[in-house]
């Protein structure tokens, strides 16, 4: 009685320490002290993503990421992934509806070389006609590729579906024609308005000496100029969504799929973590109730899987499950009517509350595995929450769910009328 459980020993153990500081630009500053290995994590993260484009001027996020991804005036196309390559790093770019990030993980005596490339960003991209056609047109053959691959289109369904006001949904990877029409005044001012330093966070984490490290920011990121405040958010807000049933094809796959889906609250929303605990309940794992139901029982799937998608505006709740044989869709349906009727009408057990919870706390705890997830986390809580401590609230919060709360959010956001039952099949339309 009283003793704490293995994952809240877990938690208590990797609570992140961290400080931050802001630049006279507006650029916040975050360093993460971690000398167990000789590495350093640098994550450049802005605050923009497609859902903050326009209609008619969709594809700038991602744009961008390929364009300043690659080349500044003072870095040639390729050479930096070359570069940190032959120092036994590791780095990206990414591109979501809400952040567009670049990063690197390198051995800590590289830090100076990740700062200044960082910097260059900011300072001194690339942002001509010439490298525009250049990188729409590796933007159009990445699209060609995407649409080749099994599966690849149900998450833009979901969001045309979810979505009817909301810009999430623009596709990710924006409209071929928009960035075909754009003009280079167009780019110039979406860079002008989001590559700001007030919309942006850097995160350093590793092996850092803060003192020495900060002298090394001042002297790359201080000139950036500060292009004024915070970009404010301005979408329409979404009607209460009504049930819809549709069909969707994909050439590219043989086995269809069943989408049981709701749009759900933002990110920032309690209620958004007790939907996690809901998907966990439902497919996390082998044991979970339309696993063992569906796959192992009944034998009625060959794979179910729930997923709460969150969002910085609204998030997407799906259910997606292959039939297996001749099961039909409404069979399906049904099955998941059934469960998701029992944590309507009564509060899970406690032997399952504690295992989701365990297996949330596994999470969390695998995500702060790396100085890079330790980065990849600040950024993504200091743009998304207002707030990057909450890398070290999650966990709280997630042991202050109740199995009331459950059971209430279960009754808010699932409900029949509120639904998406979306058929995604391999046959392509007449």
């Amino acid at each position: 009685v009283g003793c704490k459980t293995p994952s809240e020993e877990k938690t208590k153990e990797l609570s992140v320490n961290y400080k931050k500081i802001e630049l006279d630009n507006g650029l916040d500053v975050v360093f993460h002290i971690d000398k167990s290995d000789p590495v350093v994590a640098v994550e450049l993260m802005v605050h923009v993503g497609s859902a903050r484009e326009i209609e008619g001027r969709t594809g700038f996020a991602h744009l961008f990421e390929h364009m300043l991804g690659q080349e500044t005036k003072n870095m040639n196309s390729g050479d930096w992934f070359k570069i940190y390559r032959s120092r036994g790093g590791n780095g990206n770019a990414s591109t979501s509806v809400d952040l567009t990030s670049y990063y690197v993980t390198l051995p800590s005596n590289s830090l100076e070389l990740a700062l200044w490339r960082y910097s260059e960003i900011m300072l001194h991209p690339v942002i001509d006609q010439k490298t525009i056609d250049v990188q729409r047109e590796a933007v159009k053959e990445e699209k060609r590729q995407r649409d080749n691959q099994p599966y690849s289109r149900f998450y833009q369904y979901l969001k045309e579906y979810l979505f009817s006001e909301h810009p999430y949904n623009y596709p990710l990877i924006g409209f071929i024609e928009d960035l075909d029409n754009s003009s280079l005044e167009d780019f110039l001012n979406f860079k002008e308005k989001f590559y700001a330093p007030s919309n942006a966070v850097f995160v350093i984490a590793g092996d850092i000496d803060i003192d020495e490290t900060k002298k090394l920011v001042a002297e790359y990121f201080n000139e950036i100029p500060n292009k004024g405040d915070k970009p404010i958010k301005d979408y329409p807000s979404e009607e209460l969504f009504k049930e819809v049933r549709v069909k969707e094809y994909d050439p590219n796959i043989q086995i269809p799929a069943l989408f049981y889906a709701f749009r759900t609250p933002a990110e920032t929303d309690r209620d958004s973590s007790i939907l996690n605990y809901i998907s966990t309940y439902l497919s996390g794992g082998e044991s979970s109730v339309l696993y063992k139901k569906l796959v192992d029982e009944k034998e009625m799937a060959l794979a179910v899987q729930s997923f709460n998608i969150e969002q910085e505006d609204y998030s997407m709740f799906a259910v997606l499950i292959l039939p297996q044989g001749e099961t039909s869709f409404e069979d399906l349906i049904s099955e998941i009517e059934v469960e998701i009727d029992i944590i309507q009408k009564e509060v899970i057990s406690e032997k399952d509350y504690q295992k989701i919870q365990n297996n949330l706390e596994n999470i969390y705890v695998s995500s702060l595995g790396s100085v890079s997830g330790i980065s990849q986390s600040l950024a993504s809580y200091h743009n998304i929450h207002g707030d990057a401590s909450m890398i070290n609230k999650i966990s709280e919060i997630f042991r202050s769910i109740s199995r009331e709360e459950i059971k209430a959010a279960a009754n808010k956001y699932l409900n029949k009328n509120q639904r998406l039952i979306m058929e995604y099949l391999p046959e392509t339309k007449e």
